[in-house]
């Protein structure tokens, strides 16, 4: 029987944990059962947030603009952030404990300085793919499992889009740890039930 199951880790990284430059609040704390879980997929999938420093998602690249405030960009509204996950930065490097031996596939994303990315799949313009998609979809891994940070951002956004594309998706919620901007936590759970997106 073919094994079409694969586990997305998405942004496990230095600056989305303490004392990192966009640190969500026990972030660290997933990375024993993420390990864990990693060992019970014959796939796994790591996403790695990737900016260039001058990224137009940072709020130092917008005089007077508060980090976590929204702006418009050409594709639409922006949320901009503290500068993290710079090219080659510690911030950037996943977290030390991170097991990543188990990973096949490593998918950079935010690395074009005009544009943010979310998602594994697509881009903040959701029409320019990672190509997580094709390489998904030609080694026939349909079942999705996601987990990592934050789970109202870059995990929302994978998962939606990963269901939208027509994989089956679960989201792991103690294996990931949210943000929570303007009640965004809970916006996702509403979003994951209206879509069917299993949240386990």
């Amino acid at each position: 029987m073919i094994d079409n199951r694969a586990l997305l880790v998405i942004d496990v990284q230095n600056d989305f944990c303490p004392a990192g430059r966009l640190a969500v609040a026990g972030g660290n704390e997933i990375v024993p059962l993420v390990n864990s879980l990693a060992h019970d997929f014959n796939h796994v999938v790591l996403t790695q947030d990737w900016h260039p420093a001058d990224h137009s998602s940072f709020a130092s690249q917008h005089e007077g603009v508060a980090p976590f405030s929204t702006i418009t960009m050409p594709y639409g509204p922006q949320t901009v952030w503290p500068d993290h996950c710079v090219i080659g930065s510690e911030g950037a490097a996943f977290h030390p404990q991170l097991d990543v031996t188990r990973a096949e596939l490593i998918i950079r994303k935010g690395f074009r300085k005009a544009i943010d990315s979310y998602s594994a799949f697509f881009e903040n313009d959701r029409k320019t793919p990672t190509g997580l998609a094709g390489y998904l979809q030609e080694r026939g891994l349909t079942r999705l499992t996601l987990v990592g940070l934050a789970f109202d951002y870059c995990v929302r956004y994978s998962a939606e889009d990963a269901k939208a594309l027509g994989f089956s998706v679960t989201v792991i919620e103690r294996a990931t740890r949210a943000i929570d901007l303007n009640g965004s936590a809970d916006a996702t759970r509403k979003s994951f039930s209206a879509r069917d997106i299993i949240l386990a």
